[in-house]
């Protein structure tokens, strides 16, 4: 078999050798789990709300809390109250009788979680558990709080749509948020990319192989824009992590030009290891557009790579997904060019049991 990974990406053998856990296999099904997310949401028991609403928090870590920071970029926009993500053990200090808190746990055993539902509870909030089991809906059911289950068998980074879709769609259903356009398009844009970003395609028509190839011995950095792409660079962040067991950094504009920008002068044999990936939005503020231009000519001679990608679709649900779909794929082709077995966390479930023996 050929050594060089431009052909290795397009063998069969190759990937199911490097693939034995199936991780690509689970992100062909994001669209259909983002279809059954969707029905998830409407069937949910709705608690009573306060009758004065001040705010919202989605409580969550990791993959749990992508979906979160998901809602809080719509809820920017459209909500009628402030909605914030917590990813910590204690919840704000202004949590309240007036406070919605939904906690998400994908495996319902987050120990920061669990520690934030029993804070909201002490506190009087109304609560909402989103979870597959586990603590978390034992201490919901017991407590007579709506529960949305959501399917088991999945790594938490992989369940986006189960994290995300059944909250945005309660919260309209509470009138929190106006009602939401671009659900079907939603649907019809991941499957689309489905077949443009699998394992069959091949490396001249996939961009998720392309930028895989590019990344190889190389460092992402990974920026978006604020209030709109800039969860999405969270989340690129983390599948290199996750998956290709791969540093990654990313920031946010335009708070980065009023510091990181400086930095990329020194080492300069560091900054030969680097790849910059801009995320774009069509909705990015123009003079966000306009700087992301002018860092491109600034850094374009200096690091080891340079690219950009913008989302897909008319609605801004749609395009952040097709972003995040993209990174999914990138991150796992980026593990098998490296060997390495994209589905365990060995790390992290050491942290967990390490943490358990205190």
């Amino acid at each position: 078999m050929s050594q060089d990974p431009q052909v290795e990406l397009d063998d069969k053998q190759f990937i199911w050798e490097r693939d034995p856990e199936e991780m690509l296999e689970t992100l062909a099904g994001l669209p259909d789990q983002c279809e059954v997310a969707l029905k998830l949401g409407q069937a949910a028991a709705l608690p009573g709300l306060p009758k004065e609403l001040r705010q919202v928090v989605l409580a969550g870590l990791g993959g749990s809390a992508i979906g979160g920071d998901l809602v809080r970029v719509l809820a920017a926009r459209q909500a009628r109250v402030p909605l914030a993500v917590c990813r910590d053990y204690a919840l704000p200090a202004y949590v309240d009788q007036q406070t919605l808190v939904f906690l998400t746990s994908y495996s319902g055993n987050t120990e920061e979680t669990l520690s934030a539902y029993r804070m909201a509870g002490e506190r009087g909030a109304t609560r909402i558990a989103l979870t597959t089991g586990g603590k978390l809906a034992e201490l919901a059911d017991e407590d007579g709080v709506p529960v949305i289950r959501v399917p088991q068998g999945l790594p938490p980074r992989s369940a986006i749509g189960y994290t995300f879709l059944p909250a945005l769609i309660v919260l309209e259903r509470l009138g929190v948020m106006p009602a939401q356009e671009g659900y079907g398009e939603l649907l019809s844009v991941l499957r689309a990319l489905r077949e443009e970003l699998a394992p069959a395609s091949p490396l001249t028509g996939n961009r998720a192989k392309g930028l895989a190839m590019c990344l190889h011995g190389r460092v992402p950095i990974i920026y978006g824009a604020a209030g709109t792409t800039e969860v999405v660079a969270t989340r690129w962040k983390g599948q290199f992590n996750e998956n290709a067991k791969s540093l990654a950094y990313w920031n946010v504009y335009p708070e980065l030009n009023h510091n990181e920008l400086v930095g990329f002068e020194a080492p300069p044999e560091l900054l030969r290891s680097l790849c910059l990936i801009h995320l774009r939005d069509a909705s990015d503020h123009p003079r966000v557009q306009a700087r992301m231009e002018i860092v491109k000519k600034l850094l374009a001679d200096r690091l080891g790579g340079l690219t950009e990608f913008s989302g897909q679709g008319a609605s801004l649900l749609a395009r952040l997904f097709s972003l995040i779909y993209l990174g999914d794929f990138t991150s796992v082709y980026l593990s098998l060019i490296y060997g390495i077995d994209p589905k365990p966390v060995k790390v992290i479930d050491y942290l967990k049991q390490e943490l358990s023996k205190l």
